[in-house]
């Protein structure tokens, strides 16, 4: 039928065209459903293409929930399917009740009607529980959590006379888990991979695993899936009863997919008469296996397909000596998946961003639309973002755009180090509350846990509420929390709490039965319970070896005692969870999470510098662990990066972008461009959460792993377009020079880091660089006395080093610190250390080889020339 809107009439008048706000234009708006009503021209495409398989590729911010609400009502109101034939798959709980809210308030009662609405794993324990039988299960099974896995893989090491130091049981699950989520079979398991744990006898084990659980008529959360499957591969049958039920498939966030996941969908969105059921489960056996384990994994799935680079987008595989089986004679299935190629971050855990990628591979023929209008961010903000994730050559390409005012620019500070970077981050912060901004509207996004620290303390000094999302504190950490226990008994021997928290951790064999006994004596004597060990040591109510445990646990709390009084309190923390056992502990543990405990412990040692005794740093910690608020109360937000998608603020503060921190090191050395991409949607994600004000920090010095590291700005910072960006410098202050009026900018004279910086943008900041130097200018500084200046001529001498600097074209991201005065072989003299030769100039910073002191790092502001 022609569209009546393209129609020319025989006298070559143009067609009628309702007019925007006209009584026609507004009566027919009456007409349509609720529903439609405030969509955008592709929101309403998403919500009324019904028939077939559509991608929805939904940006930040464009109402992604808004159209699959919509859809589902418009597919029931339209009377295309009833309630119960209509699966629609989320992550989360969360999102799924989000979801049923929404269409309760559009149709009223009809979302009660729903049954396959709900998460993934909600939707395959349900399938599974009606065909229990036929996976050697009752409809009754259990599902494990997570501690209960941990125990019955315990017994099957200690069965198979495998230590679990070595090899821990929380090892062994962790891969299980990932080969679950890659649906994979014990039996799938490629011997490369089966080697790493238990000196080859992790597929062994895994099968030894499912067995056990099939006796305890149990599943754990993988099996949700993976046992469905296993379910459609060996009972057609019950596959095309579903395939026949589900008319319509809808599935949020399908960028997050994993491979089971993935596997699990493509079985029930081919129609049912579809050959390509059978190869589809191989297919996907491919895709699981590592590239060096390919022929391995093409064996174990079946030797009639050849692996074909399907992931890049150059068509899917095909059966060796045979053309691509011919379209199915049915209809092709209606799936509709609504994701974002650009915020996929969850790679670490198993998801495939290849999914979405090869959508229009899986299902031939599927309609992609892409909402592009942004709903919450302003422009600046949204033209930064774009550019930047303009970089991933994995993506299917779209451009933000926004109607709403160009706003704040995107603004990158350098900071001379992470101390100055959290003052700088909290005087902003208190500037905007002074400014009548909500903190509930506010938000710290860090890549790594770690990093929260110094926010914590320096809000706490600020006193500056704050909660922390997605995990504890850092002080309420429980690595954190034991290595504190530690401290406090040896600061106050009578802290009952936190020695009994210790007395057996690392184990020690000190177990309930001893603390119990512990405690009855200390009760009878009311005194504390590290007396009471003393005395029970010397004793025979104990076996003689937890006595001997116990003995020497008391005997290092003495020593370490002693030691307090000639160790900084920095050096004891270190000697106690080296000689406790407790960071050996963690060294040995092969967790996912051991490293980031790890990582934690050092920087709680290094937050102790600050503090003059032990006892100082307690009473801090006091102070921190005290703050109490409600869900409710008004306060910064404070989290990781993955912990933000979905999430909105106003302004966002998004530290540490230095190469290494982000893009993390570790992503690059495990998985190359794959993670860096990964990273840059990270990136990506983090600053769309911003709806009015994007700030982004980097320091160039940050301690990790205990160490002081120089670092470079990350690369993410030159990926950032110009024209709507603006550096600014830290309102932080510093102890070395270069802002708050204590010395010169640190983006004055950057040709002394030593720049690699080629671009025509660089070339001409350096230009004017150059001609500001030469011709003078105001120089921005207070005419009056500098307070931090005893002189006038010293107020003056900091003014004629300091030099405004334009900067044009491309964004410049370079290390912070004031240039100095100083060249190598100048001879000096320092107050404390005496005579000597500059060896080394770092910016404000100088290594000095003093005649008797040795060589020293000083600030040049510290030494004279002589």
């Amino acid at each position: 039928m022609t569209d009546p809107t393209n129609k020319r009439l025989a006298n070559d008048l143009p067609g009628y065209q309702p007019a925007a706000g006209g009584i026609a234009a507004r009566a027919r708006a009456q007409a349509m459903p609720a529903y439609l009503a405030g969509l955008n021209p592709e929101q309403s495409d998403a919500v009324q293409t019904l028939d077939g398989p559509v991608l929805v590729l939904a940006g930040a911010g464009t109402g992604k929930t808004r159209v699959l609400t919509s859809r589902i009502a418009h597919i029931l109101s339209s009377g295309r399917a009833r309630p119960g034939e209509i699966l629609s798959v989320t992550f989360t709980n969360k999102a799924a009740r989000e979801m049923k809210l929404r269409l309760g308030q559009m149709l009223g009662q009809a979302v009660e009607g729903m049954p396959w609405l709900g998460t993934f794993h909600s939707i395959g324990g349900r399938i599974l529980r009606y065909h229990a039988e036929l996976v050697q299960l009752t409809s009754n099974f259990t599902v494990l959590d997570t501690d209960d896995q941990i125990r019955l893989l315990k017994q099957l090491l200690a069965a198979d006379n495998i230590d679990d130091k070595r090899w821990p049981a929380r090892m062994l699950a962790g891969l299980i888990d990932g080969w679950k989520n890659r649906g994979l079979t014990p039996s799938q398991v490629p011997a490369g991979e089966a080697a790493v744990f238990g000196n080859g006898r992790g597929g062994k084990l895994y099968a030894a695993y499912q067995e056990r659980l099939k006796v305890l008529n149990a599943a754990d959360f993988g099996d949700l899936l993976l046992e469905d499957i296993r379910l459609f591969r060996e009972h057609p049958d019950v596959l095309r009863q579903y395939q026949q039920r589900f008319k319509y498939i809808l599935v949020d966030e399908y960028q997050d997919t994993n491979v089971a996941q993935y596997l699990w969908l493509r079985l029930l969105a081919q129609a049912p008469s579809s050959p390509k059921n059978s190869s589809i489960l191989r297919d996907a056996a491919l895709r699981a296996a590592p590239q060096h384990d390919g022929a391995e994994t093409i064996a174990s799935a079946g030797t009639d397909l050849v692996p074909h680079p399907e992931e890049r987008g150059q068509g899917p595989r095909v059966s060796k000596g045979e053309a691509e089986p011919p379209a199915a004679s049915s209809p092709p299935k209606n799936i509709c998946c609504v994701g974002d190629d650009d915020q996929s971050i969850y790679g670490w855990r198993g998801a495939e961003v290849d999914n979405i990628l090869r959508f229009d591979h899986d299902f031939p023929g599927a309609k992609i639309i892409r909402l592009e209008r942004n709903y919450r961010s302003t422009g600046h903000i949204l033209a930064a973002a774009s550019h930047l994730i303009a970089h991933n050559e994995g993506r299917l390409g779209k451009t933000l755009r926004t109607e709403d005012v160009d706003g704040e620019k995107v603004t990158v500070t350098g900071s001379w180090d992470s101390e100055e970077e959290a003052r700088a981050i909290g005087e902003e912060i208190e500037q905007l509350q002074r400014d009548g901004h909500k903190l509930n509207d506010i938000a710290i996004l860090v890549r790594a846990s770690f990093q929260m620290r110094e926010f914590e303390d320096r809000f706490v000094t600020l006193g500056l509420p704050y909660r922390v999302i997605g995990g504890p504190r850092f002080y309420e950490r429980a690595e954190i929390r034991d290595a504190l226990a530690y401290l406090r008994v040896i600061n106050s021997p009578a802290d009952d709490l936190a020695f009994e928290r210790i007395v057996n951790v690392p184990k020690r064999g000190l177990g309930d039965a001893t603390v119990q006994l512990l405690h009855d004596h200390a009760r009878k004597r009311k005194i504390p319970l590290t007396e009471a060990a003393r005395a029970i040591v010397d004793s025979d109510e104990l076996k003689p070896k937890a006595r001997g445990s116990l003995r020497e646990l008391m005997t290092s709390f003495e020593r370490w005692r002693m030691q307090r009084e000639v160790k900084t309190h920095t050096e004891l923390a270190e000697i106690v969870l080296d000689e406790s056992g407790y960071t050996e502990m963690w060294q040995k543990d092969r967790s996912a999470d051991a490293a980031g405990r790890l990582e934690n412990l050092k920087e709680l040692v290094r937050s102790m510098e600050e503090f003059e005794n032990l006892q100082g740093f307690l009473e801090h910690i006091s102070l921190v662990m005290d703050r109490e608020g409600g869900a409710d109360d008004d306060a910064v937000s404070v989290m990781t990066l993955h912990s933000a998608k979905g999430l909105e603020f106003d302004s966002v503060f998004l530290p540490g972008w230095e190469e290494g921190l982000f893009p993390h090191q570790r992503a690059l050395d495990e998985q190359g461009r794959a993670g860096l991409e990964e990273e840059r949607r990270l990136a990506h994600v983090g600053i769309t959460r911003a709806r009015k004000r994007a700030k982004l920090y980097f320091a160039s010095n940050r301690r990790i792993h205990g160490t002081w590291n120089t670092t470079l700005p990350s690369r993410f910072l030159d990926e950032l377009p110009a024209d709507h960006v603006e550096i600014t410098e830290s309102k932080g202050g510093s102890g070395w020079g270069g802002a708050g009026g204590y010395g010169s900018s640190r983006f004055d004279n950057m040709e002394s880091f030593g720049s690699s910086y080629t671009t025509p943008g660089w070339q001409r900041a350096q230009a004017n660089r150059a001609k500001n130097s030469r011709g003078g200018g105001s120089n921005g500084f207070s005419e009056e006395q500098s307070p931090f200046s005893s002189s006038r001529g010293e107020s003056d001498h900091f003014a004629k080093k300091r030099a405004p600097l334009t900067i044009e074209g491309e964004l410049v991201a370079k290390s912070t610190g004031a240039a100095s005065d100083y060249a190598l072989k100048d001879r000096v003299f320092h107050q404390k250390f005496g005579y000597g030769q500059v060896v080394r100039v770092d910016g404000n910073k100088l290594t000095i080889a003093f005649d008797k002191a040795g060589e020293k790092k000083v600030v040049d502001s510290f030494v004279e020339r002589v």
